[in-house]
């Protein structure tokens, strides 16, 4: 029986006439409990168009009318028990993000193919089989993780035209066995994670996936030995001219006599060599990066980060960590990490949509840290390569610039920060990470502060991650960036680069011989608190940098 005094939120929620509702963690999982399951009143509430849920074990089913939420853009359901999800989720008609990852599904509704607005779907960290079919109908899809289930192959329609916004799949810790030729038909992919699944084969007609910057199909027995010992080390780009060597070879074969054949076939296996030379190369560059945690427990002094009970209402969930060892002087070191920095905002964070990343000079940050929200005309930051300004006077010097550059390129679309203004449309409160002198150093998602900006010479980074979608979100984020600083790092190390400069008075440079040559990184851990003080996470943790990477060695 539903006591509505216990649930006091759904009440401010009808009273004040709000979209957005949030329980999560213990306290809420408690109500759950002793309720029977969430209170009724919830599905009244016909004007929310985000509702979350998460992190509350007790939480086992979600009831048929749920389908009355008719305005719900984003459904967050993950970190609970749920064993089922009705079908009639396939009424919510304006429904963009749907997440259920980290539950006990074993079956997904068909009804989620009725969802045509729908551009995010996370079904990481179940035990689903299959994936219905019919997904192709989702239009919209630009986003799926379906990451660490039981599945051993995508539905028959999946590889179709019809979703030419798909742009991120994400299907590791699988038991996938084949990857269809048909993949070529999902024009507008990005980003393809396939890795620790069961595949034997790479199809050639991967390569013809113009947009593909990203792929990852490490932890595959494949039968081409040389393909899975250039999928362990190798960047994208050498994997994706291979396969496409591989497909020009098989049409030539097609087209000719057996003698002219072999004689092709020879000397495309003499260029392979020497085109794949480079590749073997890369191989052994990245081979046995290794990163060291160093925990909190080993450091009195570590730095912690206090978050603030009201950004659960605009930009919850918060990582952050400290990572030492990073190479950043040689050569072209500092302008590789921006460039892997942004690659990863375009494409796993979804154009900072779904997540944001942040980089600061350790030496730079007066600690004690708190994640906060400030209201417009009061957050004021340094924004990098700016003056001092409101976020009022920011916003609306980017949008002014926009425009101008609109009508200088005769173009629809912006680029630089102008691209991500529409982020904060709408929002009374902006999320902010503040120092201990007051001082903005961050403003999600759109800037850094100038006073905390990383430069040739710093040598110990603090990295956050925030994001409005899930804590996993933040960690997996915070994972591949760590990855991929392992991965340049050991590049640096191997190719002797000068030292040079960033015309930023780096100082005096280091005698030669005298810099540091080990690519090893150091990530120390970093808590964030409640205000009482309470744990909320520490990062990374023992199951975060776990993803099975042959070449990674993480030392706990």
């Amino acid at each position: 029986m539903d006591d509505i005094e216990q649930w006091p939120e759904i009440e401010k929620v009808a009273l004040e006439k709000r979209r957005e509702l949030v329980f999560q963690g213990a306290a809420f999982d408690e109500r759950i409990a002793s309720n029977g399951g969430l209170c009724s009143a919830i599905y009244t509430l016909k004007l929310l168009n985000y509702l979350e849920v998460s992190q509350c074990p007790s939480l086992t089913e979600i009831h048929e009318d749920i389908q009355h939420l008719t305005s719900l853009q984003s459904l967050i359901l993950c970190r609970n028990k749920l064993a089922s999800f009705p079908s009639v989720v396939g009424q919510l008609k304006s429904l963009k993000v749907l997440d259920i990852s980290a539950n006990n599904l074993t079956v997904l509704p068909e009804g989620i193919t009725q969802l045509k607005e729908l551009n995010t779907l996370n079904v990481s960290c179940n035990s689903l089989e299959v994936l219905p079919e019919g997904l192709s109908k989702c239009t919209r899809l630009s986003t799926i993780n379906i990451s660490k289930n039981k599945i051993t192959a995508f539905p028959a329609d999946f590889y179709s035209e019809k979703l030419d916004l798909l742009s991120m799949l994400v299907a590791y810790d699988n038991s996938i066995e084949q990857l269809s030729g048909d993949v070529h038909k999902l024009a507008a992919l990005k980003m393809l994670d396939l890795s620790n699944n069961k595949l034997k084969e790479i199809p050639p007609e991967l390569s013809d996936c113009a947009k593909l910057k990203e792929i990852n199909f490490k932890g595959n027995k494949l039968s081409d030995k040389r393909l899975e010992k250039m999928v362990n080390g190798c960047q994208t780009k050498s994997i994706l001219e291979y396969l496409r060597g591989k497909g020009k070879g098989r049409q030539g074969e097609e087209g000719a006599d057996a003698e002219g054949g072999r004689k092709a076939d020879k000397g495309k296996r003499q260029q392979r060599k020497k085109k794949d030379k480079g590749a073997e190369d890369e191989v052994e560059e990245l081979n046995k990066m290794v990163v060291k945690v160093l925990h909190v427990s080993d450091t009195p002094e570590a730095l912690t980060v206090t978050v603030s009970s009201e950004v659960k209402d605009v930009r919850p969930y918060l990582v952050c960590c400290i990572v030492r060892g990073m190479n950043l002087k040689s050569g072209n070191a500092l302008k590789r990490f921006l460039v892997a920095q942004t690659k990863l905002h375009d494409d796993l964070c979804g154009k900072r949509t779904i997540a944001t990343i942040a980089t600061h000079d350790v030496q730079l940050i007066k600690a004690p840290l708190v994640y906060d929200v400030k209201p417009p005309t009061q957050l004021k930051v340094v924004s990098l390569g700016r003056k001092e300004m409101t976020a009022v006077e920011l916003i609306r010097q980017l949008q002014l610039e926009a425009d101008e550059l609109r009508k200088q390129k005769k173009r629809q679309n912006v680029t630089g920060l102008h691209k991500y203004l529409q982020l904060l449309k709408g929002k009374e409160m902006y999320p902010c990470l503040v120092d201990a002198e007051g001082h903005v150093i961050s403003f999600p998602p759109i800037t850094n502060s100038e006073k905390t900006k990383i430069k040739k010479t710093t040598k110990e980074l603090f990295l956050e991650v925030t994001s409005a979608a899930s804590l996993q979100t933040c960690k997996d984020v915070m994972d591949a960036l760590i990855v991929k600083m392992a991965e340049l790092n050991k590049f640096t190390a191997e190719h002797q680069e000068e030292a040079g400069s960033d015309g930023e008075g780096d100082g005096p440079q280091e005698p030669e011989g005298s810099s540091e040559t080990s690519s090893e990184l150091i990530v120390q851990q970093v808590r964030t608190v409640d205000q009482d003080g309470s744990l909320k996470v520490v990062y990374p943790s023992k199951t975060d940098l776990c993803s099975a990477i042959s070449n990674l060695t993480v030392v706990w």
